[in-house]
């Protein structure tokens, strides 16, 4: 009986020991369970936050000196053309000649322009004398006043007619109505020209054109007859000078204005052709606040930007204004000292947790 006591009694025992231990065994697993979640928790907080790059909004001196490139083009280039066909008799000048105004540059066979001006004199002295014989005739009465008006029309037009064949004759010598530097001969004694066959090119480079494009941006400060300082770069070195004569009043499909500056050229030192730079607001700076270029989503002509705000980036909206190569000028906005997020951007909306790296 004794031993029956005894195992009931070590059976409870072992099974208080087990429960016990089992108790021990869930308490620690929920405890480390509460403990990985709430590090869990922690870790998915912080990877909410998007990693962001910044920059601040300042307030610089700005260079507002502008480049802008383009080619130089002649004041005057025209082409000088046959004014009646006929055979090429003589070339008087070739090419890189220096010609003056009403210059004669070569000769057409004027055969049948000189036997048009003969019978057209000789067609006006007939009409002289009918007109004088009606004119005498009328004083006696023997012709009527419509008669001697007649003869005085028909008198009217062989004038008329003789002096468009000595203009047709005179057409023969082909002439340069500017002065200016043969740039090409398109003829050769003997060959055969057309009316209006192209015979000549003259080149007047005694003045220049450099004609550039300026933004939108930069044209306000633009005015014709303001003095531009000019580069050449096959002539290093060496600066020119030139002034505004035209500012387009309206920009192209780009937002740019073209703008035409005039230089004289009298040493012939440049060159229809050559490249030139003209350097707009030398000397010039002002106070602007600035951020760089990336800190824009999308196109700077979005206007659009993320400032970091408690830890958020808030979409802002801003004026844009000038470029200054890496930096864009901010009109409104932003002030000074603004947190501007400059990289990471794709992955923001507005109000979306960030974190700064560097």
């Amino acid at each position: 009986m004794k031993n029956k006591k005894t195992s009931v009694v070590r059976i409870i025992v072992t099974v208080v020991v087990i429960v016990a231990v089992l108790a021990s065994i869930q308490f620690q697993l929920g405890k480390n369970q509460a403990a990985n979640k709430a590090a869990t928790d922690e870790v998915a907080k912080k990877n909410t936050a998007v990693s962001v790059r910044t920059d601040s909004a300042k307030l610089k001196s700005i260079d507002l000196s502008y480049l802008a490139n383009g080619t130089f083009i002649p004041k005057q280039e025209v082409t000088v053309g046959a004014e009646v066909a006929g055979r090429v008799a003589s070339v008087l000048v070739k090419e890189g000649d220096y010609v003056r105004p009403g210059q004669t540059l070569a000769v057409v066979v004027g055969d049948k322009q000189n036997v048009s001006v003969a019978n057209a004199t000789a067609n006006l002295n007939n009409a002289k004398a009918d007109l004088d014989r009606f004119e005498n005739a009328f004083t006696t009465g023997g012709v009527t006043k419509q008669q001697l008006d007649g003869a005085r029309l028909q008198y009217e037009t062989a004038k008329n007619n003789l002096k468009t064949a000595q203009i047709a004759a005179g057409d023969v010598s082909i002439k340069t109505s500017v002065a200016g530097i043969v740039n090409s001969r398109k003829i050769e004694p003997g060959s055969y020209v057309n009316t209006g066959t192209a015979a000549f090119e003259v080149v007047n480079i005694s003045t220049l054109k450099l004609k550039v494009n300026v933004d939108e941006k930069n044209i306000g400060g633009l005015k014709v007859g303001q003095t531009v300082d000019l580069l050449v770069s096959v002539i290093p070195g060496k600066k020119f000078s030139g002034k505004i004569t035209f500012i387009a009043p309206k920009a192209d499909a780009n937002l740019n204005f073209p703008v035409e500056i005039e230089i004289s050229n009298p040493k012939n030192e440049l060159r229809a052709g050559m490249y030139g730079t003209a350097k707009f607001g030398e000397g010039i700076s002002a106070d602007a606040l600035v951020v760089p270029r990336t800190a824009f989503v999308g196109s700077v002509s979005d206007n659009k930007i993320f400032v970091v705000k408690d830890d958020k980036a808030v979409e802002t909206k801003v004026q844009s204004g000038r470029s200054f190569g890496d930096n864009i000028e901010v009109l409104s906005g932003l002030n000074a000292g603004d947190k501007v997020i400059t990289s990471g951007q794709i992955n923001l909306f507005d109000q979306t947790p960030v974190q700064i790296i560097k």
